[in-house]
């Protein structure tokens, strides 16, 4: 615990005189209570920290400044910060370069080559073969920019692999330019085009069959006022050589888009049109556009219609995922793409997959990747069953194939087919890191591919269960549990629990890598669990974690962390949560609702201020997704869980470690400004709040290396600090440090840490007591599973 190690009693009221001069002399910082009253359906709220919502102003940057200097010097001080940077940095610098977002065009692969020696990954060309040892640099951040903050967001190549177009973002902003590059060479090839990428609906491209031209996102210029230029997304064509000012708009609110549109270009198939996937907000509700050069789009579904994505296959023919009257997704084929006329629908095409026990995966618009792959004679379905994947191979009239060989606890991301007809595929577990398989349909041998290497992060000695905790309304949940073969269940581990729950973004397995390995090595116990707001059953448990029932989502994960003191992996006391971005709100609700769950809470980029969200460009597109506070019924949601507004003098909340970046165009900072100090003013049990503000980083997507490095630092060494871990193993445990306390309030009440919350939230806590435990199930995970042949052709 940030307790006793260190003594800075020095208090600085800001605010009462010039910026701080020398803000490392800072610690305990003062925060003046300013409220602004609302009122909303006829329910006032108070918000006293309003003014910390600009972040422009002065006051805020000093606030800032200081919140950082507190932080800087409270983990600074610790003994195990720097023994866990020097391990960090060694397992991540010996570990083997990594690939990802396989394109295989013309007489090129195209991939991104991620090598941990570099602060971001580069692009790269491999033969047609996909050979690793052909690779040759195409592109790389670290020589345009050797500080590290400028980042590939996306890239897409053309059809006879001669250009690549490349959206480039600096400082985690994911505010991107587009460039065009000459494969063979290189060279740069035209100006680059503004504003093709923004966080609110993100970016995309599609090129022409002849690789002439494409069709392009753009977000408004100085042509709209300043608080519209993140929406109101348009398409555009473009011809290679022609100058960007006079492209023609091929898609726009004319035909239908609307504020918060995102849009989807794809032609990976190199037909002679484009398809546009326009979804509204960030709800998964689609409509969907067949563009063709110099001709009016012409529409094929509608939102009502629940194509949830849909792609042109090599074979003239558009195939789609729909959940029409199938939460869990059938694949339905319209022929004839180059000939359809207005009317023509895929609302009524015929079903060629069937809806199955599975839920077919539409997660690909998040990662830029396509959730159906077909190549001259197959369909690739990939499919999730509680969090571990399977994939299906069909023929293009949907007949059974084969299974793809992965491991029993194992996710799928991508899969791409080559030029001599193979295709390979990647898999990622919790015990390896992320592979490539290599399937000849010809012959049905899947063999490694070859792009990976060997890792210095060996995870032979871990064994993952599989176990299912019980929800307050019944529901069961399931969750993998990670720890050391044959370590005791007697409640004396360190438990760290990872939690999402939104969008539809499920949580399959991935490479623990060096953080989670170090955390092992310590005797922790590492958890994620399954909890609705994902995919991981389908549509219905996206639903049920959305809108109105959003607080599910806080009673899985607090049933996850009961389950896991219950079953005997930890206690409260040794029990932390963590979660990032709507990750982050289920770790400002779980606090504020079950302040006892767990002793630390790492929060990174969250949101807490739901009633505020829908003041910044982003959350405006959340609206499908949370609801919006002009909605009467959505708003008593809202109020009722949202953690600001919870937050109760004297209660003994946990330690908290709130994790920001400045350049965040995704969820406002201004968020994690708020809720720390609120926290730090209210909270009753003398634990730390400690807000970390990035000044190089947005999101998370695009951090340099260095930083992420930094960060996983900070969070190690607050966590085994809280959580009394000794760092390396067998080094004695320091007595723990809190940092100096904020200044008292004359009326404030402390209580223990885990006594009842003084004021419970408006939003129903989960039900008291631990729920019962659920039968766990072991599994047999190697660090290279043998493929296996796929079963024969039905």
């Amino acid at each position: 615990m940030l307790g006793k190690l260190l003594r800075l009693t020095l208090a600085v009221a800001l605010f009462a005189g010039p910026a701080l001069a020398d803000p490392a002399d800072t610690v305990a910082v003062y925060t003046p209570v300013r409220p602004v009253t609302d009122t909303y359906h006829g329910v006032s709220v108070s918000d006293p920290y309003r003014w910390l919502e600009d972040g422009k102003d002065q006051q805020v940057v000093d606030w800032t400044a200081a919140e950082n200097a507190r932080t800087r010097a409270t983990l600074d001080a610790l003994k195990t910060r720097e023994p866990i940077k020097r391990e960090l940095t060694r397992l991540i610098g010996a570990s083997s370069p990594s690939w990802s977002d396989l394109q295989a065009r013309g007489s090129y692969v195209f991939a991104l080559y991620n090598d941990p020696a570099r602060q971001q990954p580069s692009l790269v060309t491999l033969n047609a073969a996909a050979d690793p040892a052909s690779r040759r640099t195409l592109l790389d951040p670290n020589l345009i920019d050797p500080t590290g903050l400028t980042a590939i967001d996306w890239f897409v190549a053309s059809p006879d692999g001669r250009y690549v177009a490349v959206s480039l973002s600096k400082g985690g902003s994911e505010d991107g330019t587009l460039h065009i590059y000459v494969a063979a060479t290189g060279a740069e090839a035209g100006e680059p085009i503004p504003r093709v990428q923004y966080p609110t609906g993100g970016g995309s491209l599609a090129w022409t069959r002849d690789g002439r031209g494409f069709w392009y996102t753009r977000y408004p210029g100085e042509e709209a006022p300043p608080a519209e230029r993140h929406f109101n997304m348009q398409v555009y064509f473009h011809l290679l050589g022609a100058d960007w000012r006079g492209d023609a708009l091929a898609l726009g609110a004319r035909d239908g888009l609307e504020r918060v549109s995102e849009v989807f270009l794809d032609n990976r198939y190199a037909q002679g049109e484009a398809l546009a996937s326009v979804q509204r907000g960030d709800g998964g509700q689609w409509a969907h556009y067949v563009l063709r050069p110099g001709q009016p789009p012409l529409q094929v579904s509608a939102y009502a219609d629940r194509i949830v994505y849909a792609t042109i296959g090599p074979d003239d023919a558009l195939y789609a995922v729909s959940r029409a009257g199938a939460l869990n997704g059938k694949v339905v084929k319209l022929g004839g793409v180059s000939t359809l006329r207005p009317g023509a629908s895929l609302a009524t095409a015929p079903v060629i997959v069937p809806e199955s026990d599975a839920a077919i995966l539409t997660d690909g618009a998040a990662f830029g990747r396509p959730d159906l792959t077909l190549d001259a004679r197959h369909l690739i379905v990939r499919d999730i069953i509680g969090g571990p994947n399977r994939l299906r191979v069909f023929d293009h009239q949907g007949r059974l194939l084969y299974t793809l060989p992965l491991p029993e606890v194992a996710a799928n991301g991508e899969a791409e087919p080559l030029a001599n007809h193979d295709v390979l595929y990647d898999v990622s577990t919790y015990l390896r890191p992320r592979y490539f398989l290599r399937w000849t349909p010809a012959t049905g041998r899947v063999v490694e591919a070859g792009l990976a290497g060997p890792s210095p992060i060996d995870f032979s000695d871990i064994e993952v269960i599989r176990a299912e905790a019980t929800s307050a309304d019944g529901t069961k949940v399931p969750l993998s549990i990670i720890r050391r073969k044959g370590q005791p269940q007697n409640g004396k581990a360190p438990a760290l629990l990872y939690g999402y729950g939104g969008f539809g973004l499920s949580q399959s397995p991935s490479f623990l890598g060096a953080m989670r390995r170090i955390w092992l090595d310590a005797g922790g116990v590492y958890a994620v669990a399954n909890i609705r707001g994902g995919a991981e059953f389908g549509e219905r448990w996206h639903q049920d974690g959305m809108l109105t029932r959003k607080q599910n989502v806080f009673n899985d994960f607090a049933a996850a962390g009961d389950y896991l003191v219950k079953a005997g992996y930890a206690s409260h006391d040794k029990l932390a949560i963590m979660g990032g971005s709507n990750g982050g709100l289920l770790m400002g609700a779980t606090l504020t609702q079950r302040p006892d769950l767990a002793h630390a809470v790492v929060s990174s980029v969250g949101i807490y201020d739901m009633l505020r969200l829908e003041q910044d460009p982003n959350g405006a597109f959340n609206v499908s997704e949370y609801g919006s506070i002009a909605d009467p019924e959505q708003f008593k949601a809202l109020y009722a869980y949202s953690p600001y507004q919870h937050v109760r003098m004297g209660t003994g909340y946990p330690a908290v470690l709130l994790m920001a970046g400045a350049n965040d165009g995704r969820v406002n900072p201004m968020q994690s400004r708020k809720f720390a100090a609120i926290l730090q003013a209210q909270s009753g049990s003398g634990l730390p709040v400690l807000l970390r503000t990035s000044a190089t980083s947005g999101h998370g997507i695009g951090s340099a290396e260095a930083e992420r490095i930094e960060q996983q630092t900070d969070e190690l060494a607050f966590l085994f600090d809280q959580l009394n871990v000794g760092y390396p193993p067998g080094t004695p445990v320091a007595q723990p440090f809190t940092p100096p306390p904020l200044p008292k309030l004359p009326h404030r009440r402390r209580t223990h840490h885990h006594a009842a919350a003084a004021a419970k939230p408006a939003a129903p806590p989960a039900k008291p007591g631990a729920p019962a435990a659920q039968p766990t199930k072991k599994i047999t995970t190697t660090p290279l599973p043998p493929a296996k042949k796929p079963a024969a052709p039905k």
